[in-house]
């Protein structure tokens, strides 16, 4: 299978990537949720982050294995085509790029746009009102917040469209400044909660919380999944990356190991700034200001919001390649549009603006679903920057059984250990997905005479997406024909 490709990234850009993809939104988002999840327990939170984090590493294990044998244009739709086939791959492929990719791209857009509006209200308070005041949730749902986001996603569109080499170096940028909020909160955060007059650090490690009913912790890791996912995206420049068996494999490992470690000790940096109480309610902006102080806060969430836009340029570089992993295979609608590369900016133009309009739709669906007082969607109205991600991590299983049978030539450890353990991974998140989305709410909502399954929903139409991509890839085939 042929494509038109550069190869002009590095390994530099490459770990990059996946610690910048990865790294961003997700530790400063989730934080707060992990800690409503547990109750305030913040070992029960350090255990939901080591978790996830063990989930993900299983996981990149086995790819990176995968990486050294096939090497095509888009990684994981590579790994399942080689390994499932053919039919597999569109499916895996259908669903990065109908679901996957807009869904969370979206989400950062909205998280890009909610940090960058609150270091403006926080920073300038009396020049920067906004229509909702920022008291009452305007950096997050009012109408400036809502352009902003949709102003972020028409930019990050931009660069990948025009210039894919100016995105790969704001993608180097941006990882190194998004590190910065990250080492000062863990290193100055744990030393602040140990030795300062008011520390904090071990009275929260103490804390043990309200008594909770169920198992907190599966709903916790399901939120981690969120912070840790992203580093599958890295894999959609396979074609684009240089001595890619290589790279790709010290990519993935090395950016994994490097992100479980920020998270680990950024948790508990946060935990020494301060209360449990505070952070369940304000999040991680009060321990920024209580060990900085106000000024040094402010400027250090222009740094969060720079690290959410990082994450939205990696997001957006995977959204606009979506279907042209599918088209370049000749299957699923007008292949011949969607395969086409730009001669000028050597990109896939129609499959990128097919990816932006994807993205226009979920941020919609987002907003209603999650955000908005009123949900358009009523029933089938759910979390999307959570279910996607779980659902990728079962349509890993059938890539990992069948790797084991047929990647002949490897040893005991890389053919069937690795594989083994991204098995578990995945079904450890599976089930708690379906505790912490389906079970849970039914128990709630049927305590109140009422009926909630958001899971539920979410199954229906992930499976009529499915359906209709499968009758588009046989449009597809008789129209190659």
């Amino acid at each position: 299978m042929e494509n038109g490709l550069h190869r002009r990234y590095g390994l530099i850009t490459a770990i990059c990537m996946v610690v910048g993809i990865v790294v961003g939104s997700g530790v400063f988002f989730k934080a707060q949720t992990i800690l409503q999840k547990t109750e305030g327990n913040m070992v029960m939170g350090i255990w939901a982050w080591l978790i996830g984090g063990i989930i993900m590493l299983c996981c990149i294990w086995a790819f990176s294995i995968m990486a050294t044998k096939y090497e095509k244009v888009n990684g994981i739709v590579d790994y399942a085509e080689a390994t499932v086939g053919s039919k597999y791959c569109y499916v895996v492929g259908w669903f990065l790029t109908i679901i996957y990719y807009p869904t969370l791209t979206s989400v950062l857009a909205w998280l890009s746009a909610r940090y960058t509006l609150v270091f403006l209200t926080s920073a300038f308070p009396d020049t920067f009102t906004l229509v909702i005041p920022a008291s009452e949730g305007g950096c997050v749902i009012g109408p400036e917040c809502m352009a902003l986001s949709l102003f972020f996603l028409c930019a990050a569109y931009a660069i990948n469209a025009l210039s894919p080499k100016i995105a790969g170096h704001f993608q180097v940028a941006t990882t190194i400044i998004k590190l910065i909020p990250l080492g000062l909160m863990a290193v100055v955060g744990i030393i602040v909660g140990l030795v300062s007059e008011n520390g904090v650090l071990m009275e929260n490690l103490a804390y043990a919380g309200a008594e909770t009913s169920g198992n907190p912790l599966f709903g916790a890791v399901v939120a981690t999944s969120f912070a840790y996912e992203g580093w599958i995206i890295a894999t959609s420049i396979n074609a684009e990356l240089k001595d890619a068996k290589k790279n790709l494999p010290i990519a993935l490992i090395t950016g994994g190991i490097v992100i479980v470690a920020i998270y680990l000790f950024y948790y508990i940096g946060v935990a020494g700034g301060a209360t449990v109480e505070t952070l369940i309610h304000d999040g991680a902006t009060a321990a920024y200001t209580n060990v900085f102080g106000t000024a040094f806060g402010n400027i250090l969430n222009v740094f969060v919001a720079i690290s959410c836009m990082g994450t939205l340029n990696g997001l957006m570089l995977g959204c606009t390649r979506g279907i042209y992993s599918i088209a370049v295979r000749k299957v699923g609608p007008h292949p011949e549009m969607y395969s086409q590369v730009d001669n000028v900016t050597n990109m896939p133009n129609n499959a990128s603006i097919f990816g932006l309009l994807l993205c226009g739709f979920w941020f919609f669906f987002f907003y209603s679903s999650n955000l908005a007082s009123f949900n358009w969607f009523g029933l089938f109205g759910f979390d999307s920057s959570e279910l996607p991600i779980v659902t990728i991590y079962a349509l890993y299983i059938p890539i990992f059984i069948l790797f084991m049978k047929k990647a002949e030539g490897l040893s005991t450890v890389k053919r069937y250990v690795a594989p083994t353990l991204g098995i578990c991974g995945s079904l450890f998140m599976i089930f708690a997905a379906f505790y912490a989305h389906g079970w849970q709410p039914y128990q709630a909502a049927a305590a109140e005479g009422g009926f909630s399954c958001p899971i539920l929903f979410y199954l229906i139409f992930f499976a009529g997406v499915t359906i209709a991509g499968l009758l588009l890839y046989k449009s597809g085939e008789r129209n190659t024909k």
